[in-house]
């Protein structure tokens, strides 16, 4: 699997991201192009300790019961997306690209881009675990806008 951390597997991510144009259209899900924007960036954010989740005790429970399986498998289209999540406002495309790719830039520095362990959905979470996680989100919404 590629790595956020690998500086040329980060380059190619964000060559990706900036194939997208402000026109790229949903091949499925309801988000806009700039939503998906905002909402891969916010799940950045919490990697990175700027974002704090209020998670209740059963989504805790789910999200611990379903961690394995889903950091090990591709995620499906359609997925349900948390509340905390979902962006139904119109965003700047290109300021909203723009702190994006500054955000997953910061990957490639190494794991010290990493500020929290314990994810409040996920729980414990390696470095290896924040990898898969980052990787196939963004990876499965550029698919999502076909790049």
């Amino acid at each position: 699997m590629q790595s956020i951390y690998n500086a040329n597997d980060n380059a190619a991510m964000i060559a990706r991201i900036n194939s997208l144009t402000s026109e790229s259209k949903a091949l499925w899900g309801k988000m806009t192009v700039d939503q998906m924007i905002k909402h891969t960036t916010e799940a950045i954010s919490v990697a990175f300790g700027e974002r704090d989740l209020k998670i209740n005790f059963l989504m805790r429970f789910l999200g611990r019961m379903m961690k394995n399986k889903i950091f090990n498998s591709e995620f499906s289209r359609n997925s349900p997306t948390a509340p905390e999540f979902v962006f139904k406002e119109k965003y700047d495309f290109e300021e909203s690209k723009d702190v994006l790719i500054e955000k997953f830039s910061r990957f490639a520095k190494g794991h010290e881009s990493i500020k929290l362990m314990q994810h409040p959905f996920w729980g414990p979470l390696s470095y290896e675990d924040w990898n898969k996680l980052m990787w196939k989100h963004l990876d499965h919404h550029l698919r999502q806008f076909g790049v």
